[in-house]
């Protein structure tokens, strides 16, 4: 008998899974149907698996696994936001939010054990970076969140109809687990998502930007913040390596590919250092100069979550009324992002929670493993 691990099905796009089971001495079509089998019925037992050969079955079962994420905590906020945090093994754990709204369920997927970017801002390069995500690891978020809100709200039909590559980490900076992973929320035997709803937000790897334009462009959202090269250089370090007109530049050529015409520009208030009437100006000065169209770009103002070690400040009501009024009157497409979960550190910039101390994680997931969390029937205790 075979000692060696068993091939975790969540690992592979479709393609990838047709060349598991051709070693299998299996056709391309007994694929697709495990495929669907395991990502739109969330199924993770192969005798489950009615319409599969009893042969596949039992090969299945000598060599392939569905391995989801154990949970260690799950948390609903007032507002209807959950929060999962999965163990990703080694005292490193990661957390998804999902954000119901009455047109849409967003889903926002991590891509890192913590970041390497160390944005000033954001609580989650506070923690600093372990390791990147698998892209069985990265599926395995979805995977679980979209079988359990099934279940939860008592529903066959698809709950996620938007996932953005927002959570910890940068994507393009795990591009080869990545890109296999947008492929299956994208194919129509997957999750069958547009590529209009499927988000990847980076603080600005511009060559890695070129390469999405060309595998598998979706929609881009860029973590701006600043409205020039000395400021950015200050709240997102990875601009001192790609600075403005580099960015801007990989922004237009990205617009040839994507499936939106335009790029939405992330963009956190600060108080005090981002968030004056001569940095709106400067933004605008900004989008004029690398504009080959009518509006070829949108502003979503975010509102900063405080975190003790950033030493900022959120940005007053008024302030960015004021700051997106100005962009607005520049014809500059601008939203202000509503927050969500925030009384369970689930919004922008938060996901790190106990994660941003390891040690409290490793403690966590320790202690869950001696005492599960209860089934997906019901909603954990929030905390």
């Amino acid at each position: 008998m075979s000692t060696a691990t068993p091939a975790n099905l969540l690992e592979f796009d479709l393609d990838g899974l047709a060349a598991f089971c051709e070693r299998l001495g299996e056709k391309r079509f007994r694929a697709t149907q495990l495929f669907r089998w395991i990502h739109q019925r969330g199924a993770d037992d192969f005798g489950q698996m009615s319409d599969l050969a009893k042969s596949l079955r039992g090969k299945l079962e000598g060599c392939a696994t569905v391995r989801a994420l154990p949970v260690v905590a799950q948390h609903m906020s007032q507002d209807g936001t959950i929060k999962w945090l999965f163990d990703v093994g080694a005292g490193d754990a990661v957390e998804a939010v999902f954000i119901p709204e009455d047109d849409r369920g967003t889903l926002c997927i991590s891509s890192q054990a913590g970041c390497a970017v160390g944005c000033r801002f954001c609580s989650t390069g506070h923690q600093g970076f372990s390791r990147n995500l698998t892209t069985g690891e990265i599926l395995a978020q979805l995977w679980f969140a979209e079988h359990f809100l099934r279940r939860h709200l008592g529903t066959a039909e698809r709950v996620v109809s938007n996932v953005v590559m927002m959570g910890m980490g940068e994507p393009l900076q795990n591009y080869a687990a990545l890109v296999p992973a947008l492929r299956v929320m994208l194919d129509d035997h997957g999750y069958g998502l547009s590529r209009r709803r499927v988000t990847v937000s980076t603080s600005g790897v511009v060559p890695m930007i070129d390469r999405l334009a060309q595998d598998c462009p979706v929609a881009l959202a860029v973590s701006l913040h600043a409205p020039g090269d000395a400021l950015r250089d200050k709240l997102v370090p990875l601009n001192r390596k790609y600075p403005l007109d580099e960015l801007m530049a990989a922004c237009q050529r990205y617009l040839a590919h994507a499936p939106r015409d335009f790029i939405t520009f992330e963009y956190c208030m600060l108080d005090g250092v981002n968030d004056q009437p001569e940095h709106a100006r400067e933004l605008i000065a900004l989008v004029e100069r690398h504009r080959t169209q009518g509006v070829w770009c949108k502003f979503n103002l975010i509102p900063f979550n405080p975190f003790p070690a950033s030493g900022l400040k959120r940005s007053g009501a008024p302030q960015v009324a004021a700051f997106a009024r100005l962009l607005a009157d520049a014809g500059i497409v601008t939203t202000v992002r509503k927050t969500r979960g925030d009384d369970i550190d689930a919004a922008c910039g938060q996901l790190a929670g106990d994660v941003k101390d390891r040690t409290r994680v490793a403690q966590r997931i320790a202690l869950q493993r001696q005492v599960p969390l209860q089934p997906a029937g019901g909603l954990a205790a929030g905390g």
